[in-house]
C-alpha cells in the first residue's frame, strides 16, 4: 500500500502545454495520514481521458488492496478498501461502475460473512441493496441471501425470501434465468421437505390420537406434494444435486414408491449427460441395501464407486462382500481393493483395513494358492510401502496408541518383508509378544 501512496504522492499537470512543477498531491497526503488507510482518487480537475486513466489505476490499486486484505482475513481493512471503492464509483461519471455492481456485491457479501461486528440485519440490508443492481443477477442474489439466512436458523424468512424470488418477473425470462428460477423452486422444496419431515417426527411421537394424527397426516401431505413437485423438477437438470435427491427419495420411500425412488437413483447416477458423482452410487448403494438387494446388484454399484474413489470408506464393504464370493476373480478383486485403499494417506491407521489385509493374505499364505495375487500387488509398491507404512517411527506410535493396529501390521509386514519387517513392526518389550490375528 505504502508504495502505491508514494507513487501518486507526486503529479505532474499539464496545463497550457506546459509542465508545471511536481507537487504533492494533497490527496495522498491525506491517505498517508497514520488513522486512515485509503487510497483515494486525485481531486484535481483533469481532462477526459486522464481522467479515465487516473481512475483506472485507482481502481486497480483499489482492488488490489481489497484482495489482499482478504486473503489476509483481515475483514476490516477489506471493508475501508471496499468504501473507498465505492464511493470512487460514485463521484465517476463514466459506466466503469455498472462492470463492477457484481464485484462490490461478491467482495462485500465476502467480508459481511467474516466481519466480526456483521449481523444478520446488515447482511440482510446489503443484500436488500444489491438486488436493485441490476436484474440480470436478481436471482443469484437472492440465492446468496437465502443461504446466509438458513446458517443462522431463520427458515422462515429464507422461505419468505424464496416465495419473493419465485414471484419476480422482469421482461422475457433468459435460459439462465430459468435454471436459477427451478434452483430458487427446488430450496423452496427442500424447505418444503424440512417441515414435512418435522412433521413426520410429530406423527411418530402421537401415541394413538387419531384426531391429532389425522390433521398431522393432512399437513404432512400438502409439504409433501409441494416439495415432491420443486424437487423432482431441480433433478432432471445435469448438475450435482446430492441434497435434493436425497430428500426426495426419502419422501418416495416413506409413502412406498420404491420404483420410482430406484429410477431416480439410477439417472442419477449413470446417466452420462450428469458429471461423475462419487455420491450418487453411494445412495444407490444404501438404497439397494435398504431394499435387501442381491449381492451382485449391491457388488456392482460399489464397484463403479471404486473406479471412482479407491479410498472411500464403504471400500471395507465391498472386500468383505467380495472374500467371501466362491469366485476366484472376485476374491483377487478383494485382494486389489485393499491394497488401492491402503495406498492412501487417510487408511494408514485404518484398523479395520488392516485387518480385512492380514487375514486375507495369511489365508493365501496358508493354502498356498495364489501367492502371486500378494507378488503382483507387492511388486509395484515395495519402493515406498515399506517407508508409508513400516517406517519405525509409525511402528512406535502404532505400538502407543492402538496395539491391535501393531498386530495386523505386523503380521503383513512379516509376509511381505520377511522377518525382519515383523521385528521393525513390533518394539522389544519386557513380555513376549504374540500377533494377534483377527479371522
Amino acid at each position: 500500500m505504502d508504495s502505491f501512496l508514494e507513487e501518486d504522492a507526486e503529479a505532474v499537470v499539464v496545463v497550457d502545454g506546459k509542465r508545471r512543477k511536481r507537487r504533492r498531491n494533497p490527496a495522498a497526503q491525506a491517505a498517508m495520514h497514520p488513522s486512515l488507510h485509503l487510497p483515494f482518487l486525485p481531486p484535481l480537475p483533469v481532462s477526459s481521458n486522464e481522467h479515465k486513466l487516473n481512475f483506472k489505476k485507482s481502481k486497480e490499486a483499489c482492488l488490489d488492496y481489497i484482495q489482499d486484505a482478504l486473503l489476509q482475513k483481515q475483514w476490516k481493512r477489506a471493508a475501508e478498501f471496499l468504501t473507498c471503492y465505492v464511493e470512487s464509483l460514485e463521484k465517476d461519471y463514466s459506466r466503469e461502475h455498472i462492470s463492477a455492481s457484481e464485484m462490490i456485491w461478491r467482495i462485500g457479501t465476502e467480508i459481511l460473512w467474516h466481519h466480526s461486528q456483521s449481523s444478520v440485519k446488515e447482511f440482510s440490508c446489503f443484500m436488500e441493496q444489491m438486488k436493485t443492481l441490476g436484474v440480470k443477477r436478481y436471482l443469484k442474489v437472492c440465492l446468496e441471501h437465502v443461504f446466509h439466512l438458513l446458517c443462522n436458523g431463520q427458515i422462515d424468512e429464507a422461505y419468505q425470501n424464496l416465495s419473493l424470488a419465485e414471484s419476480w418477473r422482469f421482461g422475457e425470462q433468459t435460459a439462465i434465468q430459468d435454471k436459477e428460477m427451478k434452483l430458487i423452486q427446488a430450496y423452496r422444496g427442500l424447505l418444503d421437505y424440512c417441515s414435512w419431515s418435522k412433521q413426520k417426527s410429530i406423527l411418530l411421537e402421537h401415541g394413538e390420537d387419531e384426531f391429532s394424527d389425522l390433521a398431522v397426516e393432512q399437513e404432512m401431505h400438502s409439504y409433501f406434494r409441494k416439495a415432491a413437485v420443486n424437487l423432482k423438477e431441480i433433478i432432471k437438470i445435469p448438475g450435482v444435486w446430492d441434497v435434493f435427491v436425497k430428500c426426495y427419495v426419502d419422501l418416495l420411500e416413506f409413502y412406498g414408491d420404491h420404483n420410482e425412488a430406484r429410477q431416480v437413483l439410477n439417472e442419477y447416477a449413470y446417466n452420462s449427460k450428469f458429471p461423475a458423482n462419487p455420491n450418487a452410487h453411494v445412495y444407490l448403494y444404501q438404497f439397494l441395501k435398504r431394499q435387501g438387494e442381491s449381492k451382485k446388484s449391491l457388488i456392482s454399484a460399489l464397484k463403479i464407486l471404486h473406479d471412482i474413489v479407491p479410498s472411500h470408506e464403504l471400500m471395507i464393504d465391498f472386500n468383505t462382500m467380495l472374500q467371501k464370493s466362491k469366485k476366484r476373480r472376485k476374491r483377487r478383486l478383494g485382494l486389489e481393493v485393499i491394497f488401492a485403499g491402503l495406498d492412501y494417506a487417510g487408511w494408514k491407521e485404518n484398523e479395520k483395513a488392516w485387518s480385512c489385509l492380514a487375514r486375507q493374505v495369511k489365508q493365501i499364505v496358508i493354502s498356498e494358492k495364489h501367492l502371486d495375487w500378494i507378488k503382483q500387488e507387492w511388486n509395484s509398491r515395495k519402493d515406498w510401502w515399506p517407508a508409508f507404512h513400516f517406517s519405525r517411527y509409525l511402528a512406535k506410535r502404532n505400538w502407543q496408541e492402538n496395539k491391535n493396529l501393531s498386530y495386523e501390521k505386523a503380521l503383513v509386514a512379516g509376509i511381505l518383508l520377511g522377518k525382519v519387517g515383523l521385528f521393525e513392526m513390533l518394539p522389544k518389550t519386557k513380555g513376549r509378544i504374540r500377533p494377534r490375528i483377527s479371522c
